[in-house]
C-alpha cells in the first residue's frame, strides 16, 4: 500500500513538472538589434523548437552608441540607460538569469536540474538578460536572481543569444532524456 501511495504521489509530482513547463515562459532581454541572417535564423529555429516545451519571448532593446575613446563614466552612465530599459521589461515575478562574466558556469547537465529547479520552486515566468557591448549595470545585475557565465571567453553579444537558446533547448531535452545532447 504504502509503495502504490509513493507511486502514486511520484506520478502527480511528474505531472505537475510536466504541467509547469508548458505553462513556463522563457523571456531573453537583449540589448541591441541582430543584424545577421545566419544568427537570426539560428536562433528563430531554436525559438521554434522550444515552443513544444514553453512560450519564448525574445525582447530587443536599443542599445546606446558608445563615443569613441568612452570614459569609464560615460560608459556607466550607457549601461545604467540600457538598465533602465531592461528593468521595464522584467516582471516583478521573473526568475531573472543574466549573463555575466562573473557569473557562475554550468555544464549542461547541471544548467538543465537548475532549471527545473527553479519550475518546481514555483517561478513560471523566467528571464535571460544578455547585455550589450558593455555589459550590464550594477542595478541589474543586483535584480537577478542568478548570474551565469559561458566561461572567459570575450564573445559577441549577439553571438551569445544563439548560444543561450541552444542551451535551454539542450536543457529540455536533457531533462526529456532525449540523444540530442550526448
Amino acid at each position: 500500500s504504502t509503495r502504490k501511495e509513493s507511486s502514486a504521489a511520484s506520478d502527480v509530482y511528474k505531472r505537475q513538472i510536466v504541467k509547469s513547463r508548458f505553462e513556463m515562459n522563457i523571456k531573453l532581454i537583449t540589448v541591441g538589434k541582430l543584424k545577421e541572417k545566419y544568427l537570426t535564423e539560428g536562433i528563430a529555429e531554436y525559438t521554434k523548437r522550444l515552443s513544444r516545451f514553453c512560450k519564448v519571448q525574445v525582447v530587443e532593446l536599443i542599445d546606446e552608441k558608445t563615443p569613441e575613446n568612452a570614459s569609464e563614466a560615460q560608459n556607466n552612465q550607457i549601461m545604467a540607460r540600457e538598465g533602465e530599459r531592461i528593468q521595464a521589461k522584467i516582471g516583478s515575478r521573473d526568475y531573472v538569469i543574466v549573463l555575466a562574466i562573473e557569473g557562475k558556469q554550468f555544464p549542461s547537465e547541471e544548467f538543465s536540474q537548475k532549471l527545473e529547479a527553479i519550475v518546481v520552486n514555483g517561478y513560471s515566468d523566467i528571464t535571460f538578460i544578455v547585455g550589450g557591448s558593455l555589459g550590464l549595470s550594477k542595478a541589474i545585475k543586483q535584480r537577478a536572481n542568478l548570474k551565469m557565465s559561458f566561461g572567459l571567453l570575450t564573445l559577441p553579444h549577439q553571438l551569445m543569444r544563439l548560444v543561450l537558446i541552444e542551451q535551454i533547448y539542450r536543457a529540455f531535452m536533457i531533462q526529456q532524456g532525449s540523444p540530442y545532447h550526448k
